[in-house]
């Protein structure tokens, strides 16, 4: 128990070491690209709170590549110092010894999800937000889903405009029992309601279908109602941009991806990848689980064995690998080409078997 956990919070401090090597980069990249971006539109002090507010998503996405570095880290070290001689001398196996470290892996993957998960989500709406408002602060759209019904809001110079919609067709344009509400933009005063049966959106406008039109500035907007058997729009939306806004990963905390699939499909919305996100984030433990498996298959020998160079090269491009091999499986399963749950954690196991089987041929464990 002592040698675990003595292990164990080495391999902590080495990934809390090289995580903020890593945050220290990425936050100079970040830094890099909004300054080239958004640098004449934008206080230096803005921008700096803008980068805090983009590495955190970054940093979640990579905390299993930080895991294989700090394996190998570890046990380079521990056999550089002949820890590992000493170790095997005291009857202790390779499986054995690794116990502790794996169990402490899982729950730091637990706690990553849990935590920066949300933290991240956060963030990253916050950075999206603020980069809309610099980039174009006349026109800005907003998508949400929310007690059982579609919100939207899309913006131009002369004022802000409320969508509700119950329902979307498949094909992510279409909308049923649609509400909209024109406000002022100074004052935030309503101007405006529309009532219709269906919306579909087209190329510059939207086009309503049995519509009612209220002007809520007169003096009796009942009396002098409008009613509309085809009513059109002009909006600055897109299909695309209306489609991308559904789809966009990292918005929403892994706590809250449960209650947003359940809204979307009762929506009439696909939800595959939100539920492809959802079950990614819930095998991030064990992803980084394999990852210090791998490490240690391959650092886990004396270094007077030699080629301590090739090892090295060999843990990183075997960590690469199977990060983008766990990428390229997720596309499958969110494209449908392959079960969603086949394809999530199918990688991570294999690697934990995989790595276990290397230390058993290695005759370590």
């Amino acid at each position: 128990m002592t040698l675990g956990l003595y292990i164990t919070r080495r391999l902590i401090g080495s990934f809390a070491l090289i995580a903020a090597v890593f945050l220290g980069v990425l936050y100079l990249f970040e830094m890099v690209e909004l300054v080239r971006r958004l640098g004449g539109s934008a206080p230096m002090s803005q921008l700096v709170w803008l980068g805090f507010l983009r590495v955190p998503r970054t940093l979640h996405q990579i905390l299993p590549l930080i895991m294989i570095l700090s394996s190998m880290a570890l046990f380079l070290a521990m056999a550089r110092s002949s820890e590992l001689v000493v170790i095997r001398a005291a009857g202790r196996s390779a499986l054995r010894m690794l116990a502790e470290p794996f169990v402490a892996t899982l729950i730091l993957g637990m706690l990553a999800v849990a935590v920066l998960n949300p933290v991240s989500a956060l963030a990253t709406r916050s950075y999206q937000a603020q980069v809309m408002a610099i980039q174009n602060p006349e026109v800005a759209m907003q998508v949400g889903v929310a007690d059982g019904a579609i919100w939207l809001r899309q913006g131009d110079p002369l004022g802000q405009t409320v969508i509700r919609a119950e329902r979307a067709g498949p094909d992510g344009v279409s909308f049923a029992h649609v509400t909209f509400l024109g406000f002022e933009r100074e004052t935030g005063r309503p101007l405006s309601r529309i009532e219709a049966a269906s919306a579909r959106l087209e190329a510059g406008q939207w086009r309503l279908s049995d519509a009612t039109l209220w002007h809520l500035e007169r003096p009796n907007p009942e009396a002098e109602s409008e009613r509309h058997d085809s009513l059109t729009l002009p909006t600055d939306l897109t299909p695309a941009r209306l489609r991308d806004s559904f789809a966009q990963p990292g918005l929403v905390s892994v706590w809250g991806l449960p209650d947003l699939i359940g809204v979307l499909e009762r929506a009439g919305l696909s939800a595959r990848s939100q539920r492809a996100e959802l079950q990614s984030e819930l095998a991030l433990p064990v992803m980084m689980a394999a990852m210090m498996m791998i490490g240690a298959a391959l650092c886990l020998r004396h270094s007077r064995a030699g080629r301590t160079g090739i090892r090295v090269l060999a843990t990183v491009m075997a960590g690469f690998a199977l990060f983008f091999l766990r990428n390229f499986a997720l596309v499958l399963g969110e494209t449908g080409q392959v079960p969603l749950s086949l394809a999530v954690w199918t990688p991570p196991i294999a690697s934990i078997m995989l790595a276990t089987g290397v230390l058993l041929h290695l005759e370590d464990g």
